[in-house]
Order: structure tokens, then sequence, then C-alpha cells
């Protein structure tokens, strides 16, 4: 992988890792669905538009619709659904921990619809990422009940987004990215409307300057600019590879937490992030290439 794309991906795990606190801080304005069908739309919309403006094409094959229609469903209806969902029965840590298994599943599914091969170097790290993670997250999961329903919205989400992001890579150059990008957004965001308007009240939004502040830096960096930095960088790698990376989300989101809310790092959340960057560094070392 090159150097240039290794740094692309860490953006967008660090642009994911940032999008917490303003989740956080929305959630206390508006109903989940509500405010997760919100960004997925603005989101799509602000995609869509750069994309007519710069001049991109629409797809017009139906085997590419498919293929956008499923990142639709996968990563963003199911991803945003279970996710938001999640945070009302289980803790950040437990939910982190299943989180990312999506690395691993993403590994095995793209073995088997994309042909990928990773090298046993490479999952070695993935487990190795996946155990820094649990480490990471233990203090939070040893204090926490854990809830069966929270836990089948997490498995919900890393399923859609798993299937999501193998769709994502068999697209290719078939859709540019603003396009691509902005209508699986488009499309993911209608079943979470219909879903607001059926078990949530809308009109219950409180549309103060905070909630709007962070809508609007969760659609535009935390998933316009995330999803297009994505999909770009998938189009110069494997899927499994890039994927490692995802581990380093709850590894900046405690960085993040540290740095500006004055929470502490404890020496076994030390040692999980030292065992998670050590996975992630044994994937990049595999001697297969992209």
């Amino acid at each position: 992988m090159k150097t240039a794309t290794s740094i692309q991906i860490v953006i967008v795990m660090l642009l994911w890792a940032s999008c917490f606190p303003f989740i956080t801080i929305g959630i206390e304005y508006a109903p989940h669905l509500s405010f997760a069908a919100m960004r997925a739309a603005i989101a799509g919309l602000a995609l869509t538009c750069l994309a007519l403006i710069v001049g991109q094409r629409i797809p017009k094959r139906p085997s590419t619709w498919l293929k956008i229609t499923i990142v639709g469903l996968g990563a963003t209806s199911m991803g945003f659904f279970g996710m938001f969902h999640a945070a009302e029965f289980v803790s950040p840590g437990i939910a982190t921990v299943i989180a990312s298994a999506q690395p691993l599943l993403a590994a095995i599914l793209a073995g088997i619809v994309l042909d990928e091969r990773l090298g046993p170097l490479s999952y070695i790290g993935l487990i190795l990422g996946f155990v820094g993670i649990v480490i990471v997250a233990s203090p939070d999961f040893m204090a926490s009940e854990t809830y069966t329903q929270g836990i089948a919205y997490i498995i919900l989400a890393a399923l859609g987004v798993t299937v999501g992001n193998v769709a994502m890579k068999s697209l290719g150059d078939e859709v540019d990215a603003f396009s691509g990008m902005g209508l699986q957004l488009l499309i993911g965001s209608v079943p979470l409307v219909v879903l607001a308007l059926l078990t949530e009240d809308p009109s219950t939004v409180q549309w103060s300057g905070e909630f709007l502040s962070s809508l609007i830096i969760l659609s535009l960096f935390g998933t316009s600019l995330v999803f297009w930095l994505w999909f770009s960088a998938l189009r110069k790698t494997s899927l499994s590879r890039a994927n490692a990376f995802s581990f380093l989300v709850p590894v900046f989101g405690l960085t993040i937490a540290a740095s500006f809310f004055g929470e502490t790092i404890g020496l076994v959340q030390a040692l999980g992030i030292a065992l998670t960057l050590s996975g992630v560094s044994l994937v990049l070392r595999d001697v297969k290439p992209d």
C-alpha cells in the first residue's frame, strides 16, 4: 500500500472517531432515527450536487445501480440504524468490541466475493487488532451489563457495513466517487426516514445552534467527506487491508477524549492500543501485494 493511500485511510478513521462527540451532542436534541436520517440525507444531497456541478456521470447499468443500492442499504441504512439504536442499550465499550469484528467479517466475505487473498501475517494482524480493541474496551465492558437487544443492533450494523463495504469495493471504476457515494447515501436514507416517521415524532427535534452545528459537521465532514475518501481509497488497495485501519477508530476516540475532554488512558488501555497498532502494522507489512 502506498504511503499516500495509508494517510488517506488514517484520515478517514480519524474523522470517524471525531463523529462520536457530535453524535452525543445531537441525540440530546433529536430522536435517534430522525437524526440518523437527516445526517444521511444531507450528506447524500451534498455529494450528489457536487457530482452534478463537476459533471460526473450518473450510472446507467442496472448492475451498477444494484451495487449502489446494496451499499446504501448495508453501510447507511443498517449501519446507521444499528449503531444509533445500540447506544440506548449497551455501553460504548461493548459496542466498540462487537463493531470491531467488522474487519474480520469483511476479510472472510471479501475472500469469497472479491477473491481477495491475505497472507498469514495479515490474518494474525487482524486478530491481534481485535484483541487489542477488546482490551481497550475492557474497563467499560466489565462495568456494564450486556443487553441482548443492544448486541443485536450492533451485530446488525456490523453486518450491514461489511456487506456495504464489499459491494463498494466491487463497484471499482463503474461509478464516480461523488455520484456513487451520494446516491448510496440518498438510497440508504429512505428506510431511515420511513422508520423515523413510523416510530418517532420528528416534530420533537429541537433546532438549537448546538444541534444544527453537530448535524452539519456530521453530515458534511463525518459522512460526505468520509465516504468519498473511503471509496477513493478502496480503488487503490484491497478491502481487507484497508479495513484493518478500522481498529484505529476507538484508539483515536480515546485519544480525542483524553486530549479534549480530560479522560485518562490507563495502563490496560495503553496495552490494548499497543496491540492494536501492532496488528495494523502486521497487515501493512504483509508481503502479498495489493
